[in-house]
């Protein structure tokens, strides 16, 4: 493929972008009845809408073009056979195995690895199980109460979204919390109210080594040894996931109680894996299994739909669309689903960490954007805090809305007022509000003429603000996977054909080095002197302030 910006089909983008870019989706709409039923298409219950957007048939022939002169249909077919596509690390990238239902096999290195993956889900089922039905005891034989997850990053927000998520079919008398913060007030507070004797740990780790989450589980084992005196009842309270399982055990953990991580796995892809023990205990193995049918169906839909019938190929155009011809630096994704509240963190990792490269797979540096800042909020918060801007502002700001059209429990009077907030956004940011308009408006509310004049230019809306729409029966746990999935596919798919590896995240390492050596700095009150001026300035400052605060010895 030539270099993507010389290709001739980004060159016929291009002309094709100077042709319509002053096009409004109000005008378009109104030159075409039928704009909704070519502009959406589905996937068992979920409907995505994306007719909110400055596209006409001939972009859509262009993107969907693009993608086939990019060989997606090849890239998707290494992905799921299992050829090493993380070129930097040399690996496979095969979260779709740990969703596959076909029972077929899955090769890497001409090993098939789904017994390993049936076998590792057997064992995080039945221990999950054994937690849930009250049969796993800790030491003074109570059943286990709380579940405290201690991870960071895709160890974290895949599972804590999923459990907030699915809420609904949770039991409520077992708790489970997350802590990732090395700051020591979210493993304190977390800790504060909770008895050793009930509470039962999960480290997830994939290296055992991780700063952040191992200072956490040291805490965490402390706390347990000084309630409980010693630590001979460890292995009751404490399980992990890691793929360094002598390390977890001599950190106490029985190694029954560890459960394996494969390095074909990304973390941010994680949550289908061991990681998902606290999901399993929180909403059981049926409905965990509901979860992996629906990812696997999205997974299907992917594969083998036509380019032009494929969501999650259909999002990563749009997104190209956005992020490189109409330089809109930001997307949003903004859920009416008070359980999604943790999605657009989520995704924030996914697509920022995949995507938020400047080299190629040949090692060059791009010559073109790649990956937008993603954001988001529940929509009806994001309403009245950030929807100025997306309606009037001066950036271009295209947005995801998700919404279900029914809730697990559904009160009329409430889901009705939210689902009319979700038409009246998505309509409000195409049409927009014309100076007629407005003018006419005001004249009805019986100003006069000088006041319209001052007032009017505030009052006008220019619309033409993109968004795209999710419906949804309601959140289950298959539509839960679905959903997921079609966005992590998305995000493959746009890395595919601005030539990056999505898979990597060498961007995150930097600063864990560099903090790793500071921290040894930190062991003593000596002034530091071998940064930059202002890392050593804030570095002594912090010492000064250190030792005024608790004296000299303090450490």
């Amino acid at each position: 493929m030539p270099k993507l910006i010389q290709s001739s089909l980004w060159k016929t983008l291009d002309a094709h972008f100077n042709e319509v870019k002053h096009s409004h989706m109000r005008d378009m709409f109104d030159q075409d009845s039928q704009r909704f039923d070519k502009f959406s298409l589905k996937l068992n219950d979920i409907l995505f809408d994306y007719s909110k957007n400055i596209v006409t048939e001939k972009t859509m022939d262009h993107l969907y073009a693009l993608a086939e002169e990019c060989d997606i249909r090849q890239w998707i077919e290494k992905m799921f056979d299992g050829e090493a596509i993380n070129n930097t690390e040399n690996r496979a990238v095969l979260h779709t195995a740990l969703r596959n239902r076909d029972g077929l096999p899955v090769l890497v290195d001409g090993e098939d690895i789904m017994p390993a993956v049936c076998e590792e889900l057997k064992r995080v089922k039945k221990l999950a199980e054994a937690i849930r039905t009250r049969l796993w005891r800790g030491y003074y034989d109570q059943p286990i109460t709380d579940v405290v997850n201690i991870g960071i990053g895709g160890s974290h927000l895949g599972p804590l979204m999923v459990t907030e998520a699915l809420t609904p079919y949770s039991l409520h008398d077992l708790n489970i919390h997350y802590v990732s913060n090395v700051d020591e007030n979210h493993i304190n507070d977390t800790l504060e109210h909770l008895n050793p004797a009930t509470t039962f740990f999960i480290i997830a780790s994939k290296s055992f080594t991780t700063q952040d989450t191992m200072v956490n589980a040291e805490t965490a084992r402390q706390w347990h040894i000084n309630k409980v005196g010693d630590d001979s009842q460890i292995d009751k309270h404490f399980s992990a996931v890691s793929s360094n399982v002598k390390a977890a055990k001599e950190f106490g953990i029985d190694e029954n109680n560890v459960f394996q991580m494969w390095d074909w796995v990304g973390g941010r892809y994680s949550l289908w894996s061991a990681i998902s023990l606290p999901i399993v205990i929180a909403i059981g193995t049926e409905n965990f299994d509901e979860l992996l049918q629906g990812a696997y169906e999205a997974d299907q839909h992917f594969r083998s739909a036509s380019l032009e019938e494929n969501i999650p190929v259909t999002m990563a155009l749009l997104g190209i669309w956005y992020n490189n011809f109409f330089d809109a630096q930001t997307m949003a994704v903004l859920p009416y689903d008070q359980h999604l509240n943790k999605f657009p963190a989520y995704l924030q990792q996914a697509d920022m960490e995949s995507n938020g490269k400047c080299v190629d797979r040949q090692g060059s540096v791009v010559d073109y954007t790649t990956g937008p800042v993603l954001f988001g909020e529940i929509g009806i918060a994001a309403q009245h805090a950030f929807f100025q801007l997306l309606h009037q502002g001066t950036k271009l700001v295209p947005a995801d809305i998700l919404a279900p059209v029914s809730n697990f429990h559904c009160i009329a009077r409430h889901h009705r007022a939210l689902m009319s907030n979700v038409f009246a956004q998505t309509e409000a940011l195409m049409k927009g509000k014309t100076e007629q308009e407005a003018y006419a408006e005001l004249k009805a509310e019986g100003l006069d003429e000088d006041a319209i004049k001052a007032l009017l230019p505030n009052k006008i809306f220019p619309g033409n603000r993109p968004t795209s729409t999710f419906l949804f029966n309601s959140l289950s746990p298959a539509t839960l996977g679905s959903l997921i999935v079609l966005y992590e596919h998305k995000i493959f798919v746009q890395g595919i054909i601005w030539n990056i590896n999505s898979f990597d995240q060498w961007g995150v390492e930097l600063g864990k080095q560099l903090a790793s050596g500071i921290l040894h700095e930190l062991d003593d009150n000596a002034p530091t002197k071998q940064h930059d001026s202002s890392t050593n300035g804030l570095i002594n400052y912090y010492k000064e302030q250190r030792i005024k605060n608790k004296g000299e010895n303090s450490l």
